[in-house]
């Protein structure tokens, strides 16, 4: 090995203000391929695995820890089918979760404009299926969903459904309107009651909407960094 191009761990961990032993711990994980050791056991890194520390935290940033080490096992094993389809499927959840996100908006801005009524007291199933013209095994099938959670009364049993199932009923009814599947309304009511409700909701929107940006823009900066690495593990690319 030419001696410009044997690195050791230090030198790998300066660039990136880590740790030494991060950098060995990565390498034990497959996130890092194996590098040669010197006769007294030391490890000789490589402009090669420069680029592989490079973009694993460049995917990190993008993918998350877990999918970016699984990228850069299938890179190390020259499995790039696999590494590929690893980051085809994070881009797919980015715009499942921008589509999901666009839908609670326009759900949003719906509901407000409509302005359901609060009531005063828990509605039985009857009285909010009658509110939203549905039939109540609608309103069952929504709660299988988990999309309603409706209490039960102590003494009788009987479904009631208080001011937030209530919103989250007349939410759901306007996406079912809109023709979207019970598994994305689940999705876009849990946005809502996480946020607490559809007035904080709005501030959760604008942070979900920067966060992804934010995540997207890393993945398009990851790419970069994964194409080269690729080219240097492409079998093909060998002398």
């Amino acid at each position: 090995m030419p001696h410009r191009d044997r690195l050791r761990p230090v030198d790998l961990a300066r660039e990136h203000g880590l740790s030494t032993q991060a950098v060995r711990n990565y390498e034990d994980e497959g996130i890092l391929p194996t590098a040669p050791r010197t006769p007294h056991g030391f490890r000789q890194y490589t402009p090669l695995h420069a680029q592989a520390l490079r973009t694993f935290l460049a995917l990190r940033a993008g993918h998350g820890h877990q999918d970016a080490a699984a990228i850069m096992r299938a890179a190390n094993t020259a499995d790039h089918d696999t590494a590929l389809r690893l980051v085809d499927d994070g881009h797919a959840r980015t715009q499942r979760d921008r589509t999901t996100l666009d839908q609670v908006a326009a759900a949003l801005h719906g509901l407000l404009t409509d302005d359901p009524p609060t009531p005063a007291r828990p509605l039985t199933i009857g009285a909010l299926a009658h509110q939203l013209r549905l039939r109540p095994a609608t309103l069952r099938a929504w709660e299988k969903a988990g999309i309603v959670h409706p209490d039960r009364d102590p003494t009788t049993g009987h479904r009631r459904y208080p001011s937030d199932a209530v919103r989250d009923a007349h939410l759901a009814h306007q996406l079912r309107r809109a023709g979207h599947p019970l598994h994305q309304i689940a999705d876009a009511i849990a946005h809502v009651r996480d946020a607490g409700g559809v007035g904080p909701l709005h501030q959760a929107l604008d942070d979900w909407r920067a966060a992804l940006h934010q995540r997207a823009r890393a993945m398009l900066a990851a790419s970069g960094h994964l194409a080269r690495y690729l080219d240097l593990t492409d079998p093909a690319e060998a002398p």
